[in-house]
């Protein structure tokens, strides 16, 4: 291999012929790398097995009925490898962090008072302390499964409030004032329109390409609810595409030419933003700027939920929420001035239906 390799890291021959990567360190479990030296992926693997493939006590002959023993069982329980790789990272680092602290614990005996009291103590950071409540959740329900409980005691404990209307919501000016920083024929205006006329979230926009277009639509499987989805292309969107054309399978490539990771196009595209003199936005209120306008064109709920893949209404009601209220209501007002009131509810019934049948002939 003609790439540098890290510490840590080395190179040797498959029993196909083929060269690859290992990651051995004392105290480490062994990794076999599944990317290639030099590319963002293989960055993004090797600092997440420096973070967490550290050997735990206890983990080769845990205690019995310990969270260590629960945990180690977990791993290699079929409920763990249903969850999808990129998500296992960061679920094992959660996980680890509390074995590291209380892996030697009883997880027969720990009761929702334990949870809750363990949840308090991390007050100062909410989100991280909901997280665990929900990886201790599924611990105990594996530990249902195994017969070592009859309840699961997270599930009693209610998560902490979090003051956070998570990612802003872009509105009309800082669309145009990124869209000034960056015309159409750069990259990144590619990245922001993809995100905006498609509302699909940055780990579908880094992978959408050429090839999945087709009869005007741009071809989305969700890689996280894994629903597939044609999104007919906005005209503006056409217009970036065609301004940028590329000879890669995605439309966003590195500098290499190679797929972003999930992280390192995160990072890629905050950086544009902020060029751009908008610290604080993310593609993610890109999803919620493109729900907006679709509230405010007056769509339905159905019609919004066939473009952003949302499955309820209360979720579109979370993206929508910013939707322009004057102009809805002028709509709305403009829609209650067409029909003629009469002192019998019947009549204004049957006048309403007539305005309607009316409207739609025209």
């Amino acid at each position: 291999m003609n790439k540098a390799l890290p510490t840590y890291a080395s190179a040797y021959t498959d029993r196909h012929g083929i060269q690859r990567v290992r990651l051995r360190r004392t105290g480490y479990v062994t990794h076999y790398c599944q990317h290639k030296p030099g590319t963002p992926e293989f960055t993004e693997e090797y600092h997440t097995w420096l973070a967490n493939g550290k050997k735990q006590v206890g983990e080769n002959r845990p205690k019995p009925g310990t969270f260590d023993e629960l945990i180690a069982r977990f791993y290699k329980s079929k409920n763990w490898q249903e969850i999808k790789e990129s998500t296992r990272y960061t679920y094992r680092g959660e996980i680890e962090r509390f074995r590291a602290k209380y892996g030697s614990r009883s997880a027969r005996t720990m009761t929702a008072q334990h949870v809750a009291s363990l949840i308090a103590k991390m007050g100062d950071t909410p989100n991280a302390a909901n997280n665990l409540r929900k990886r201790l959740g599924q611990l105990f329900r594996y530990s249902i499964e195994l017969g070592w409980r009859i309840d699961n005691p997270a599930k009693i404990v209610k998560g902490i409030k979090v003051k956070s209307e998570g990612h802003k919501t872009w509105q009309e000016e800082h669309i145009a004032q990124f869209q000034a920083c960056w015309p159409r024929g750069t990259k990144q205006r590619l990245a922001f329109d993809l995100a905006l006329y498609t509302a699909q979230r940055r780990s579908d926009v880094r992978i959408m390409g050429p090839q999945h277009i087709k009869d005007g639509a741009i071809a989305v499987k969700q890689l996280k609810t894994g629903k597939s989805m044609a999104i007919p292309i906005h005209p503006d969107l056409a217009a970036s595409i065609a301004a940028m054309p590329t000879a890669h399978l995605a439309f966003i490539t590195t500098e290499r030419g190679t797929l972003f990771s999930a992280k390192s196009f995160s990072m890629w595209f905050r950086k544009q933003v902020i060029k751009a003199g908008l610290d604080g936005y993310t593609m993610h209120g890109l999803r919620k700027a493109a729900s907006r306008r679709m509230a405010e064109t007056g769509l339905s709920n159905q019609e919004i939920k066939a473009i952003t893949g949302h499955v309820t209404d209360s979720e579109v009601a979370r993206y929508t929420r910013e939707a322009e209220q004057a102009l809805i209501a002028r709509r709305a007002m403009a829609k209650m001035a067409q029909v003629v009131w009469l002192p019998d509810p019947s009549q204004n019934l049957a006048t309403h239906f007539q305005e309607a049948e009316s409207n739609a002939k025209n």
